[in-house]
């Protein structure tokens, strides 16, 4: 039998001091629900938290379940010997996994908005919030950076709208309940669970016959086997992209001296609006696009969509300006893939520096094995690149792969290619070796902004 939010009183998180877990227990405060949880650490996360009201627990014990709670929630970060979650299933309360969580969550709102894909998700999700907030909507929000608009990477608002950036990582999607969704893109990523582009696109086929029969779907038209994700869904779909077939599309792409994108925007070939953006890039046009099709489906006023998209001027890590040093340009973005380092250099390249330098930390070792080729034609766009070892996050290393071997994949070539281990090493060189006019990019989904905020001080 299905759970049903309703059913349950007393709430418990393992893990709450997590960004996501954090965001989601502040929500279910507002809701009524007497909530607890506990962290490994104390953090300025878990303080916010208590002066809430909400009892946080530091240390993971069994005695931190109360007798009288009735729903425990984990991350995937818990393992199965937890204290508090072998306490609970011996107590006989209900457990289930964050995403389960969401989708439960998804059902007391009237109209919950998911942003899926394998880029920009972050970004577009937030050009949505804005949106909404422009239009006095009040959503709920959950993303995944941090937004300076809500201070944070979630706001609790009304009970109409909640917009979510939706990860396919594990199959954590099938578990939501859209009203209207959004898919970006489809790229190979996650290989460690993602074996073939075809359980991805399984995947993905799945997770669309999960909105709402009275929703609907806005998807880029230029992913590839677009049918595979379409397949039996019976639900409207609105497309957009640069293909000829899509109903919206950018016309009259400029660019200002930031690399901020400017274009038209045609409905079925007809001009709806005239678009400015406050973010560099073409992939951010296209993210852009994206949310203005799902705000005008969702029946906003083009005014208060053009307000929330200019008003967005980026989250932490995304091609996020540091500062300089010696006259050096210094920015960091998050991106991890093959597609999004090509994206965030084509966005560094419509600044003009006189050099690009990129210092890389390759994230996960079965991504870096799978798209080895893939990062070393994408890295080598740049003009120089250092590479730090692999961040491992929640990965062993198994030996198969090495920042060495990315080294030597860019070096054939042509590029000029450092392989230095460590941020200190890095650091040094960098210092040493950047000249004034150029641009430094730290890059990666680990702690590699560290360097550069480093330099900069």
């Amino acid at each position: 039998m299905e759970k049903n939010l309703s059913d349950y009183k007393k709430i418990h998180f393992i893990g709450i001091g997590g960004i996501s877990m954090s965001s989601l227990a502040e929500i279910l405060l507002s809701k009524g629900y007497r909530v607890s949880g506990s962290d490994g650490v104390s953090s300025a996360v878990t303080d916010s938290l208590k002066n809430l009201g909400i009892r946080v627990e530091i240390g993971q014990r069994a005695e931190n379940i109360a007798p009288d709670t009735d729903l425990v929630v984990y991350t995937a970060a818990v393992q199965e010997d937890n204290p508090e979650l072998v306490a609970a299933r011996s107590m006989g309360i209900d457990v289930i996994d964050r995403a389960e969580l969401v989708g439960m969550i998804m059902l007391k709102y009237k109209y919950p908005v998911s942003v899926a894909g394998t880029h920009g998700k972050t970004t577009t999700s937030s050009m949505v919030s804005e949106i909404f907030m422009a239009a006095g909507l009040d959503p709920t929000v959950s993303i995944g950076g941090m937004l300076p608009s809500i201070g944070g990477n979630y706001r609790v608002g009304g009970n109409d709208y909640i917009v979510l950036e939706t990860c396919e990582y594990r199959d954590s999607f099938l578990k939501f309940n859209p009203y209207s969704a959004v898919i970006l893109n489809i790229d190979r990523d996650h290989t460690d669970y993602f074996k073939t582009m075809e359980q991805m696109y399984s995947s993905y086929n799945k997770f669309v016959k999960r909105i709402a029969k009275d929703g609907f779907l806005v998807i880029n038209s230029d992913i590839k086997d677009l049918d595979k994700v379409l397949d039996g869904y019976t639900g409207e779909v609105i497309t957009y992209g640069k293909g000829i077939n899509a109903q919206w599309q950018a016309a009259d792409i400029s660019y200002n001296e930031k690399g901020q994108g400017h274009y038209t925007a045609l409905y079925n070939g007809e001009k709806i609006a005239e678009i400015q953006l406050s973010i560099p890039g073409e992939h951010n046009v296209y993210n852009s696009l994206a949310a203005f099709a799902l705000a005008y489906r969702s029946k906003i006023p083009v005014d208060s969509i053009l307000k929330g998209i200019k008003s967005y001027s980026g989250t932490d890590r995304r091609f996020q300006y540091k500062g300089t040093f010696k006259g050096v340009k210094v920015i960091d973005d998050y991106a991890h893939h093959p597609t999004e380092i090509k994206a965030t250099i084509n966005s560094a390249r419509k600044n003009k520096p006189s050099a690009l330098w990129i210092c890389f930390q390759p994230h996960t070792y079965t991504r870096t094995y799978d798209l080895l080729d893939e990062f070393a034609n994408a890295l080598s766009e740049a003009d120089k690149v250092v590479l730090l070892d692999i961040y491992a996050s929640r990965e062993k290393d198994t030996h198969l792969v090495t920042s060495a071997d990315l080294r030597d994949k860019i070096a054939a070539l042509g590029t000029e290619v450092y392989y230095i281990p460590t941020m200190d090493e890095a650091e040094k060189f960098l210092k040493e070796n950047c000249r004034p006019q150029e641009m430094l990019i730290t890059m990666g989904a680990g702690d590699v902004y560290k360097l550069g905020e480093n330099i900069v001080k």
